[in-house]
C-alpha cells in the first residue's frame, strides 16, 4: 500500500505530520508530553487570582490544550474558578466555555477574559455544573460538541483540613474554602457523597463530549483524620463505572511540584507526607 503520509519540517521543533488527527505537534513535542511526570514551576498569581484558594496555573493547563485539540477546537471546564482554562485556550486559538458557581470568581474570569481581547469565543458561565447542559444552552451553545476537557474539581474537604497552608491566606483576609453555597461539591462532608456528586457531573459533560474526545481530571488523595483519603483514584474508578456513561482511564500525568516549601508535619511523632505532587488523569470517550 502507498504511504501518503506527508510531514513539514519546523526546524528545531521537529517534524509535523499532516495526518496528525489529534493536534498540531511534532512527533518530537508529542513524546516529550507523553512522559508521565513532570515538574512544573508558574509564574507568580496576579493580586485578583489570589482570590481562589487552589488555583491551577494556566501555564500548565495550556500544555493539555495544546496537547489534545487543535486550533478552533472546543475545551469546556465545568469548574472554572478564576478562568485558567479560558486563558489558556485564548492564548492557542481555541474556544472556551466555563462553568463557575460562585459569585466572586465568576467576576474574576469575567474580567481576565475581558481584558484578552481574544478572537477566540469565550464563554464564562455561572452556575451549578449539575444544570450544565440547560447552562449551555441559556448562553445559545447547547449545540456545541466539546473536543477535550481539563479541569480541576474540590479535593473534598482538603481546604478545610490543610490549616497549616491556609494559615497565611487567613492573616491575609483571603478565602479559605470555595464557597458556602449547597449546590457546591466542596462543601460535602461525607467522603463516598462527594465521590457520587463528582461522578455525576460528568455524567453531564459526558453528554457534551465528542466521541473519543479527552477528559483531563488534575486532583489529589486527600489526607483527613490520620488517614489518607484515595480521591484520586476513587475518582478515576467511579468515572469509569456509569454505565451506558462510563469514560474509559487511558493514563495518568504526575505534577510534581518542587518549588512548595516543606512543613513540618509529625516530626518527633508519626509519619505525615509533605505532598507535592497531584495527578492529572487522562480519560477519554469511547462510545463503539
Amino acid at each position: 500500500m502507498k504511504n501518503t503520509s506527508k510531514t513539514i519540517d519546523l526546524g528545531e521543533r521537529g517534524k509535523y505530520n499532516l495526518n496528525n488527527k489529534l493536534n498540531e505537534l511534532t512527533g518530537k513535542e508529542w513524546i516529550k508530553f507523553t512522559k508521565s511526570w513532570f515538574v512544573h514551576n508558574p509564574p507568580g498569581r496576579k493580586k485578583n487570582e489570589l482570590l481562589h484558594p487552589a488555583k491551577y496555573p494556566e501555564t500548565l493547563v495550556k500544555e493539555f490544550i495544546q496537547f489534545f485539540t487543535k486550533a478552533g477546537g472546543w475545551v469546556l471546564d465545568p469548574f472554572l474558578g478564576t478562568g485558567s482554562t479560558l486563558v489558556a485556550a485564548a492564548e492557542l486559538d481555541r474556544n472556551a466555555a466555563g462553568i463557575e458557581i460562585t459569585e466572586n470568581y465568576h467576576k474574576v474570569s469575567l474580567q481576565r477574559i475581558n481584558e484578552l481581547k481574544s478572537k477566540s469565543k469565550l464563554i464564562v458561565i455561572k452556575g451549578s455544573s449539575f444544570n450544565l447542559k440547560n447552562l449551555l444552552s441559556e448562553e445559545k451553545i447547547g449545540d456545541v460538541i466539546f473536543d477535550y476537557i481539563i479541569t480541576s474539581p474540590p479535593y473534598w474537604n482538603q481546604l478545610e483540613r490543610n490549616t497549616l497552608r491556609q494559615k497565611g491566606r487567613t492573616e491575609k483576609g483571603l478565602a479559605t474554602k470555595y464557597s458556602s453555597l449547597v449546590d457546591d461539591i466542596g462543601n460535602e462532608k461525607n467522603y463516598d457523597d462527594f465521590i457520587e456528586l463528582q461522578a455525576k457531573i460528568f455524567d453531564e459533560v459526558f453528554d457534551v463530549t465528542r466521541n473519543m474526545a479527552y477528559l483531563t481530571i488534575i486532583t489529589n488523595n486527600v489526607f483527613s483524620g490520620g488517614k489518607v483519603y484515595p480521591l484520586a483514584f476513587d475518582t478515576a474508578t467511579s468515572l469509569t463505572k456509569r454505565g451506558e456513561k462510563s469514560w474509559t482511564l487511558k493514563d495518568e500525568k504526575i505534577w510534581l511540584q518542587n518549588d512548595k516549601p516543606l512543613i513540618a508535619l509529625g516530626v518527633n511523632s508519626a509519619w505525615v507526607g509533605n505532598r507535592h505532587h497531584q495527578y492529572c488523569l487522562i480519560f477519554r470517550k469511547e462510545i463503539k
